[in-house]
């Protein structure tokens, strides 16, 4: 999406999740989005994307981004590491220390989503069901989608339908009734997944500040105490417990007398009396990264470790990561410790993050759309909605950049694409700090914005 600021003074465009309004005295008033509005510009995941138009456009003289670029970023002793290459042919046109690996923060969910897409295709869900146990015993079993909700369907949430454990509760009721079932036990099965519950390199307070749920295969809501209130982010503690004990109250709701039971392993073969889907990757791809979402990421990497046939733990998931980004072609500059990027022992070179990029955006891998499309618009939608891309010097990014964020203490990373003022379309990595001191985020969305603005195709071979 390209928007012209010099031909209109009043216009209003549309991203999803924000609108914003050009004033007649040309400040920008971002501004929520009506339902006619949301419901436009939403497409149903499995709707075919066109490629990114690479452009037709020259290519920019490289000294002279390279001059504006360095203007931003600063002298030697800045803390920024940086790349801008061309998407089509990927050649650099400006480097910054782009080999060397850097803390990624949430930009490690680009690796993860690629990975999926490629690995499972966007067509793959993950299955939640209820199975046969013993006598009078049933067992609910986590296929490890933390989306899975005991909410009502709701219009207008920003993010696509959810399973539901209420219709998995309706399913396994009518079929125990249909059996002469009135009165069960609930088990669970969360063998799905293996290992510990959190990763190498996370925080104590992850957890206890709602930044992400221990990781199994079976939660409801994200493990969420108060799902319906977005204020709230504490966790469950046991986010199984909780799950089954929500879902035998929902089995006794429905007319089956339930309760919940202890964890298990559902055998083989044991008859199914319901179940439910996630939305297909390619949906969950676009919200983890729009809304730059933890437990998404977290299962995603899980689903690529069954995938390649490894334990689903974190360190085999990235593992598996690394397996497939490998057979596309990109061997260096990514170490990781788990899929969601909150490890502070995650590294990745930029040249790395922005060759995934231009990888994605390729016409030769249209798997990948989602990756693309799930990227933020810069001043409209997920993490980059205002105030980011809203000062003076970042405001020629508004619109033109998609780019995943990432922040962690001491670390603020972007990586995306622009169509810059000639209609080249460029793949970038700016990543900032080493977790030591203050960043500015700002920074990078100025970065961003210059090589939007950077209409420097036929421009002299120096100067700027």
């Amino acid at each position: 999406m390209v928007l012209s600021l010099s031909l209109l003074n009043v216009f209003t465009v549309t991203a999803g999740l924000a609108v914003v309004k050009l004033t007649p005295d040309r400040r920008l008033s971002p501004q929520p989005p009506s339902v006619a509005e949301r419901d436009l510009v939403q497409a149903p995941a499995s709707a075919a994307i066109a490629p990114l138009d690479p452009g037709s456009g020259a290519l920019p003289d490289a000294p002279v981004l390279a001059g504006r670029l360095s203007e931003i970023v600063g002298g030697p002793r800045s803390k920024i590491n940086a790349v801008v290459i061309d998407a089509a042919t990927r050649r650099s046109l400006f480097e910054r220390q782009a080999d060397r690996p850097a803390t990624p923060a949430s930009t490690t969910k680009l690796v993860t989503s690629v990975a999926a897409l490629v690995s499972l295709g966007p067509a793959h869900r993950i299955t939640t069901q209820v199975v046969q146990g013993g006598s009078g015993r049933i067992v609910l079993v986590g296929g490890g989608d933390p989306t899975l909700t005991a909410l009502p369907a709701r219009q207008g949430v920003g993010h696509p339908p959810w399973a539901s454990l209420l219709e998995l509760a309706q399913q396994t009721a009518t079929a125990l009734k249909a059996s002469g079932v009135q009165r069960v036990m609930v088990d669970y099965d969360v063998s799905a997944y293996e290992g510990p519950h959190t990763a190498a390199g996370w925080k104590p307070n992850y957890i206890p500040d709602g930044e992400v749920a221990p990781v199994t295969a079976l939660m409801v809501d994200e493990g969420r105490v108060s799902p319906g209130n977005p204020s709230r982010r504490t966790r469950v503690s046991d986010p199984p417990a909780a799950a089954v004990q929500k879902f035998a109250r929902l089995l006794t709701e429905n007319g089956v007398t339930a309760r919940p039971g202890r964890r298990t392993v559902a055998q083989e073969g044991s008859a199914q009396l319901g179940a439910v889907q996630s939305p297909p990757m390619s949906a969950l791809v676009e919200y983890l990264m729009s809304e730059s979402d933890n437990d998404v990421a977290e299962a995603v990497a899980r689903q690529v470790a069954i995938k390649q046939g490894r334990p689903p733990t974190f360190a085999d998931a990235a593992q598996a990561v690394g397996q497939v980004l490998a057979g596309m072609g990109v061997t260096e500059g990514i170490t990781l410790h788990d899929g969601s990027g909150l490890s502070t022992r995650n590294r990745i070179t930029p040249m790395a993050l922005a060759h995934l990029v231009s990888l994605a955006a390729s016409e030769d891998h249209p798997e990948l759309r989602s990756a693309i499309t799930g990227l933020p618009v810069a001043g409209f939608s997920g993490t980059l909605s205002p105030p980011r891309f809203m000062s003076a010097e970042s405001l020629p990014g508004l619109g033109v950049v998609r780019a995943k964020t990432g922040t962690l203490a001491g670390v603020s990373t972007l990586a995306g694409l622009a169509h810059d003022a000639d209609g080249r379309l460029l793949a970038f990595a700016f990543m900032a700090g080493d977790g030591k001191g203050a960043v500015d985020p700002g920074k990078l969305d100025r970065l961003a914005a210059a090589v939007a603005a950077c209409g420097c195709g036929n421009a002299p071979s120096a100067g700027g």
